[in-house]
């Protein structure tokens, strides 16, 4: 039987009860997976519990930091449309196309009279057998060790460590532009999702590997800003560290700019293109298209594509483009259609939905069978504002 390896793996299902937006959800996930859904659907929120398993293995993180600190304790996570049964629930496959559960981690939890996150249950399988359930009786004898995780644990975690480093490869990715050019604004932070230590992080990369990344970078943007020469790491006379590009000018070596002078679209895609670069775990993006060319948008699903085939890398991607979903390459199975209603918002994959099927089958896009199906339903009572 073929093993799944740490390089191979993704995420191959998800299952959620009371996760903010999602009273339940259960859906299969392939190596790319395209999230749709108007605003406030839960397309971050939904992105977010991939980003909870990793501050849970994160180093400074644990269970009740991802919880109370990064999100505002279960009462704050807790979908308003659960019921009796309020625990949250999220369980998570890991494998491949071959095994696609090589690994299951399932954990259950809600708070205690004290409003502190509690575990009801923690679960590990590896492929169909279980090798962890709690509580035990050691968590009988003692309800405090219900208060972590043995996935954040290194004593309790030998036995399915591959999980734990799994859920710490994964990436989440937002740049800000205003932040790249104020780092300021983030001191303190590092790996910073939204772009405030981005310069630093291209910096602290070994010589050798970030001129090759960047060399790759200036080669793609060449795409978008054709007179882009050159592209490269700069330290000021402070030795802060500073991206700069030699431009085609009228002068004949050209003209440097820094990031201050860079378009935000031009820092959005330096910046998905070197997180592309950066790691091998699941990528978590939010709106790629943000601030680009619509000509450069239809790519970018192509360009993930390659990078799976190179690296075996799973991409997950919130979006509203009809120009990222043009592309004829992706399919059914790759979109998450959200749809918010008054039991919490329902997930589907388009695969199976008949509707969209047939519309397809009648020569429309998938840009165009899938969008209207997350329009707002009074979305053109916008035009009355003022009235």
């Amino acid at each position: 039987m073929t093993k799944a390896t740490s390089k191979t793996f993704r995420f191959t299902k998800i299952y959620l009860e009371n996760w903010t937006n999602f009273a339940r959800i259960d859906a299969g996930l392939q190596r790319r997976v395209f999230l749709i859904g108007p605003n406030a659907s839960g397309k971050s929120n939904l992105l977010d519990v991939f980003r909870f398993l990793h501050n849970i293995v994160a180093v400074g993180g644990g269970f009740q930091n991802a919880v109370q600190i990064k999100r505002g304790g279960v009462s704050s996570l807790r979908c308003l449309a659960a019921r009796r049964y309020s625990d949250i629930v999220v369980m998570i496959h890991i494998g491949n196309d071959e095994i696609p559960s090589a690994w299951e981690y399932e954990l259950h939890f809600n708070q205690d009279n004290l409003r502190r996150p509690i575990i009801k249950k923690e679960r590990v399988a590896k492929e169909g057998s279980d090798i962890l359930i709690r509580p035990d009786k050691e968590d009988e004898k003692d309800s405090k060790r219900l208060t972590q995780t043995y996935l954040e644990q290194v004593y309790a975690n030998r036995n399915f460590r591959d999980v734990a480093d799994f859920f710490s490869s994964v990436r989440y990715l937002h740049i800000v532009p205003q932040l790249v050019r104020e780092p300021d604004r983030s001191v303190g932070r590092t790996n910073d999702p939204y772009g405030g230590d981005f310069l630093e992080q291209i910096a602290s990369t070994p010589p050798r590997t970030h001129r090759s990344r960047l060399r790759r970078i200036r080669d793609a943007l060449r795409v978008a800003v054709p007179q882009l020469q050159d592209l490269e790491l700069w330290r000021d006379a402070r030795g802060t560290p500073h991206l700069r590009g030699k431009y085609d000018h009228w002068r004949p070596r050209g003209a440097w700019q820094n990031e201050e002078q860079f378009s935000d679209g031009t820092l959005r895609l330096m910046g998905l293109l070197w997180a592309v670069l950066e790691g091998t775990g699941p990528l978590l993006l939010e709106e790629p298209e943000l601030s680009l060319h619509p000509e450069v948008i239809r790519f970018i699903p192509q360009m993930f594509a390659r990078v799976q085939r190179r690296f075996g890398r799973q991409v997950l991607i919130s979006t509203h483009s009809t120009d990222l979903l043009q592309d004829d390459g992706i399919a059914l199975d790759e979109v998450l259609l959200l749809r918010p209603g008054i039991e919490g918002t329902s997930v589907s994959v388009a695969k199976d939905l008949r509707a969209v099927e047939e519309l397809l089958e009648g020569g429309l896009s998938l840009a165009d069978a899938v969008m209207p199906l997350t329009r707002p339903e009074y979305v053109h009572q916008l035009t009355l504002f003022a009235d």
